[in-house]
């Protein structure tokens, strides 16, 4: 139990306590003026009546407060949930709007990707081409220069023995 229950507990232990002893008293009749008339009553008796009533009405009142603490507290969790409920909604919404975007966009990006490969083996094929035909007229024309020698050699004979020279051919 929480601390102000056992609290009030003991309030009304001393009270009713303080009444058993004092019953004789509370009993005792006496003249009692009612603003328009007098009667003789027990007025302890009336007071503890008066009390008890108080209490009663008390009671009433906290039960009617924890009453409408409990209807509220449902229906704010009614609203949390259906608020929860929402969001996981939206939330399920927005993840199914990203995969068909993703969807949508991983194709147009495929295909860019390929697009570009093509290009860059075009580009490298044709780099390709332009390295061999560099690397065939550079050839060519070392041979030819080549060629251009041994003539001059043959030709003029300085003292230098005679030989042939082969073309190289170009390795393809």
């Amino acid at each position: 139990m929480h601390l102000r229950t056992l609290f009030v507990l003991l309030i009304l232990g001393v009270m009713a306590a303080f009444a058993a002893v004092n019953w004789n008293s509370f009993m005792a009749p006496t003249t009692l003026s009612l603003l328009f008339a007098t009667i003789q009553a027990p007025l302890g008796l009336i007071m503890l009546g008066f009390t008890a009533l108080l209490m009663a009405v008390f009671l009433l009142f906290i039960a009617y407060l924890q009453a409408s603490l409990l209807v509220d507290t449902r229906r704010h969790t009614r609203e949390l949930l259906a608020q929860r409920t929402l969001a996981d909604q939206a939330e399920a919404s927005r993840i199914a709007e990203l995969r068909s975007y993703l969807e949508a966009g991983l194709p147009k990006l495929e295909k860019e990707i390929v697009e570009s490969r093509v290009a860059v083996e075009t580009h490298l094929d044709q780099l390709d081409r332009d390295l061999r035909s560099a690397v065939e007229e550079a050839g060519n024309t070392l041979a030819a220069y080549i060629g251009e020698l041994e003539d001059r050699l043959e030709r003029g004979g300085n003292g230098f023995p005679s030989f042939h020279l082969r073309p190289i051919g170009i390795i393809q």
